[in-house]
């Protein structure tokens, strides 16, 4: 039992012990090298892991070199207990190596067989949700192909029975620098009115801003999505589930003078499973938040792990306060997400947060690219996350200035931002009314 075990420790000790001497040290040797590989990769390479388990081919070759490490581990365990086990008339010696053995294997072969299950499923969600070829090629030495920042359009879609389409209720802009990952979110709040369009179809039909299709969309910025998908015209050449996304990166674009590069829609009602996958998400509430249309729930002040529906809740009650409120709360939780989202909690739920994703999450972010985002996700984490909503008194929603919003967001993207400090919340650039102050 003692060179059973010793052997599943070190290779070849069995073999030692019955005078298989080269077969022996060949074994430790090739056990030895094995570790220092697997010890190598996670120290010297640590900070490229997580690039690789976006990329399905690597995914494949780890599940084959996993799978052929525990075959190996498992065989020499096994030819270990053969040289080594009792002879056939001690009846309970050879029941309990045996026990040993079987035990040994299994303790091999299980994480190997989670790790794969992992793998299969990362592997699934990346092929699933990310499409395969770039509209722009994606250099390995520069990924972000010279730019200075790259903007992210991130949505929330309010989908709900008996409510035809989705309305992107929540709209940000993450502008991050792409070599320091300072971030700034700039916030659009969805009554926006009078939004032009940039020179094309859209632009024809609606020369003078968008006014919606009657009395039941009057012409919010949110509807822009859900028009455009019903309206094949408006982008002419897009395929349906990509028309609403598409002319809302070209409007925003327009509206705050940055490039949109790409865009992430959450439905709200996934975003409540992927916080509930996470364990869920702790904020600090200020001011009490009630919520429902009957005001049946309420959010109490204080620092607290809020489940996914009560984070949903917490996004978009508007009960005692207004869309404006609600945006800074939004702003909160991408933020409070953003830096709870570590990899052990990934790891610890990684099957329900696959799950959620796949049925919550759609975007435009080609394969090519997930390396660099998750290496820019990284940067985004050690930094102070900065925001900017346009909203009243700043912005009149009815008769937005149009000039004054794109200046504003030069000049935040000039600012530098002061060095990140726990002790204190990042303050908004220039914010007339504190649209965080239900938040830490």
């Amino acid at each position: 039992m003692a060179l059973t075990f010793a052997s599943a420790l070190l290779w070849g000790v069995a073999h030692l012990a019955a005078e298989r001497r080269k077969t022996g040290l060949a074994l430790m040797f090739g056990h030895v090298a094995m570790l220092a590989g697997v010890l190598t990769l996670f120290t010297a390479y640590s900070a490229n892991l997580l690039s690789l388990a976006v990329q399905p081919h690597w995914l494949v070759w780890l599940t084959v070199a996993l799978v052929m490490i525990a075959l190996a581990w498992t065989g020499v365990i096994v030819w270990s207990f053969v040289l080594v086990r009792p002879p056939s008339a001690d009846t309970v010696g050879r029941f309990l190596t045996t026990t040993l053995t079987v035990a040994l294997c299994a303790l091999v072969l299980t994480p190997t067989v989670y790790a794969a299950r992992l793998a299969y499923l990362s592997r699934d969600v990346v092929n699933t949700l990310f499409s395969t070829a770039s509209s722009t090629p994606v250099m390995a030495q520069d990924p972000w192909n010279g730019a200075s920042r790259v903007n992210f359009l991130l949505l929330g879609g309010d989908a709900a029975p008996g409510r035809p389409g989705v309305r992107t209720d929540s709209m940000t802009v993450a502008s991050v620098d792409t070599e320091t990952g300072a971030t700034v979110l700039f916030g659009l709040p969805r009554n926006l009115q009078n939004v032009h369009f940039s020179d094309g179809p859209a632009r024809a039909r609606f020369p003078y801003g968008f006014t919606g299709d009657g009395p039941s969309t009057p012409g919010l910025l949110n509807e822009i999505y859900q028009f455009a998908e019903d309206n094949p015209d408006m982008v002419p050449g897009v395929a349906k589930g990509k028309r609403g996304a598409t002319l809302l990166k070209q409007t925003i674009s327009d509206i705050l003078g940055i490039d949109v590069n790409y865009y992430a829609l959450v439905d709200m009602k996934g975003f409540a499973e992927i916080i509930d996958a996470m364990g869920g998400v702790k904020v600090t509430i200020k001011e009490p938040i009630v919520y429902g249309r009957w005001r049946e729930g309420l959010l109490p002040t204080g620092t607290r792990r809020l489940s996914g529906q009560e984070a949903l809740w917490y996004g978009r009650s508007r009960t005692d306060s207004d869309d404006y409120v609600r945006m800074g709360r939004q702003k909160c939780l991408l933020n409070a997400v953003a830096k709870q989202a570590d990899a052990l909690t990934v790891l610890n739920s990684f099957e329900q947060l696959a799950a959620a994703t796949k049925r919550a999450i759609s975007t435009d972010l080609p394969q090519e690219l997930l390396p660099a985002v998750v290496g820019l996700a990284q940067k985004v984490k050690d930094t102070k996350i900065r925001s900017l909503s346009f909203v009243p008194p700043l912005i009149n929603t009815v008769y937005p200035d149009w000039s004054l919003i794109r200046h504003k967001v030069a000049e935040a993207l000039k600012a530098r931002p002061s060095p990140r400090t726990d002790a204190s919340p990042a303050p908004d650039l220039d914010r007339p009314v504190n649209l965080d102050a239900t938040c830490a």
